[in-house]
């Protein structure tokens, strides 16, 4: 499907290195906060009064569809009261790659990957050294940056190796600082100082948090991995309270699955607890429940049991993803989506219950969604033969050469790493993606090969520089990055029938809803508006700090990208 806005990101036309550089070092200063709720320059136009908290929710794989199609079915829903007092931006979609590293990241430091240096939540970094490396003097740079499940101390347990007795029922005794729940050994090192490169120290730019925090206020959030303490940005102190169970641990034994993901159910359960989190947090403690805390002003947790249904091809008995035609979701999205309606009307009620409701602003959106949605369009394709294909064709104009695909991140998007770096061997990569075909299977299982490796476009090189808007010189980018035509996931199994990553609308149009709602339920103008412009969500960071009081241009996201507050209309 092809995305309904342009291709290339707005930030492809981003500031030169120079200008750049020059910006960040100015960000380095404290901006003034905002004493009111008046514009701040180049804000967009939001006028919301001050508020004093935010709850931001990311319900991901979440499509703008999807939100549109509960509200007419259940005009009674959670959903539907949170649409009806709020601007809903109909049109609003995510970074690319569409992957939730750089989603979540976009959300809180209004920068696309080009600005925030990610780029995904599994890449590779080619002025780094491979995790362990101990003797920096004479290894060789280019490693893999994997902020996923791998950093754990024990990427097996919910608790990613803290020790915790009696789980999974204790997980809410987890610690709030899961920088400790990271292993080292796993992380990439930084050859200055030959030291693990934590994930907020691999974020460029800082973060909603650290802008609350300096001016005093508290933070909480809830994820799924440790790793998410990448969210604390480069200070590595923005959140106050980061509850982080590990989601792609071991699964309870009564649900036969391998992690919290396989199973919906389970999806559920594991969402039920950072759900908790916030409710505790609302309730004036930490995410425990056991500590006395002030309510965050910056808080909020993302939901993934929507994500989990929509690729499990079945689970608790029920068919994942959507019906023929990819509009309506078929019986396991439905109750996946009626899970998290219930949980955010929970949210809503004891938001309401503690006599928070005129101080508190409700964001909702999405890290990504997913595709395909139409079960008819699905086309799963190993990746292996691809590359395997790809090295051994380089391997004949270079016998004594080393693999030309030295690492790969491939869902419904290709990007591939080189081990030659040059742009003649971009190239060559280029052109063999473009012109061998690869063999797939549909959702019934048909034989299907796909053209093009299963690609539509293919950026190499220099292009796929000038694409994320970022210098040629960035160690970060792929060396390929190659959007996949409709339907194509890179997948060696049958195990799921959707995915993110990619450029296509079904990627990357998501919800965002702004729901400003007063103590008797009436909204600041008593009526709900829709926005149709094209807005990006990495203007929720701005927005966020609007609301709060505080200055968008704190934000040196905000200030090198130019991001806008949301606008109302």
């Amino acid at each position: 499907m092809t995305s309904k806005h342009p291709l290339i990101p707005h930030y492809g036309k981003a500031l030169g290195a120079v200008a750049v550089s020059a910006l960040l070092i100015a960000g380095s200063a404290t901006a003034p906060a905002l004493a009111d709720g008046s514009e701040s320059p180049d804000s967009g136009g939001h006028a919301h009064s001050k508020r004093e908290h935010v709850l931001l929710l990311s319900v991901d794989g979440l499509h703008q569809k999807d939100l549109d199609w509960y509200v007419k079915a259940h005009p009674q829903s959670a959903f539907a009261a949170l649409v009806g007092n709020g601007t809903s931006y109909t049109h609003a979609q995510t970074p690319v790659p569409s992957d939730s590293f750089p989603g979540m990241v976009g959300q809180v430091t209004g920068g696309n990957p080009g600005t925030t240096g990610i780029y995904y939540d599994d890449s590779y970094n080619r002025a780094l050294l491979p995790a362990g490396t101990t003797n920096c003097a004479s290894a060789a740079l280019g490693a893999e940056v994997a902020f996923t499940e791998d950093a754990d101390k024990n990427p097996h347990a919910l608790d990613a190796g803290a020790g915790l007795a009696g789980l999974p029922g204790s997980i809410l005794s987890l610690t709030g600082h899961p920088e400790t729940l990271l292993n080292p050994a796993a992380l990439p090192v930084d050859p200055k100082t030959c030291t693990p490169v934590y994930p907020h120290q691999y974020l460029k730019v800082n973060t909603i948090f650290e802008v609350a925090k300096a001016a005093g206020l508290t933070t909480a959030w809830s994820d799924k991995h440790p790793a998410y303490e990448i969210l604390n940005g480069p200070s590595g102190k923005g959140v106050d309270d980061l509850f982080t169970p590990e989601i792609n641990s071991a699964a309870p034994a009564s649900y036969g699955s391998s992690d919290w993901t396989k199973n919906n159910l389970a999806t559920q359960q594991y969402d039920g607890y950072k759900v908790q989190s916030v409710l505790n947090e609302i309730g004036g403690t930490d995410h425990s429940g056991t500590v006395k805390r002030p309510v965050p002003a910056i808080f909020g947790m993302n939901f993934q049991s929507v994500s989990t249904a929509e690729k499990l091809p079945t689970s608790n008995g029920l068919t994942g993803g959507y019906l023929a035609g990819g509009v309506v979701p078929g019986p396991l999205l439905s109750k996946a989506l009626d899970y998290v309606d219930a949980s955010l009307g929970r949210l809503q009620a004891a938001i309401a219950s503690h006599g928070l409701a005129k101080q508190t602003t409700i964001i909702l959106s999405a890290k990504h969604g997913q595709s395909p949605t139409d079960p008819a369009a699905l086309v799963r394709v190993p990746d292996a033969p691809i590359i395997d294909g790809l090295n051994a064709a380089w391997k004949v104009g270079h016998p004594t050469a080393a693999d030309l695909v030295v690492f790969s991140t491939n869902d419904d998007v290709m990007q591939l790493w080189l081990s030659d770096h040059s742009t003649g061997a971009a190239a060559f990569a280029k052109t063999y993606l473009a012109t061998h075909s690869a063999a797939g299977n549909t959702i019934a299982g048909t034989a299907k090969t796909v053209a093009a490796s299963g690609l539509s476009t293919i950026y190499a090189g220099p292009e796929v520089a000038r694409y994320f808007g970022t210098s040629e010189s960035d160690a970060r980018y792929p060396d390929i990055f190659g959007l996949v035509t409709t339907g194509v996931v890179y997948t060696g199994g049958k195990s799921k029938i959707a995915e993110h990553g990619g450029a296509s609308a079904d990627d990357r149009d998501v919800p965002l809803v702004v729901s400003t709602v007063g103590a008797s339920g009436d909204r600041d103008d008593n009526r709900s508006r829709t926005v149709d412009s094209a807005v990006e969500t990495t203007q929720i960071a701005p927005t966020i700090l609007k609301l709060l009081g505080l200055d968008p241009k704190q934000l040196q996201a905000v200030r090198i990208e130019g991001t806008h507050v949301l606008p109302r209309h």
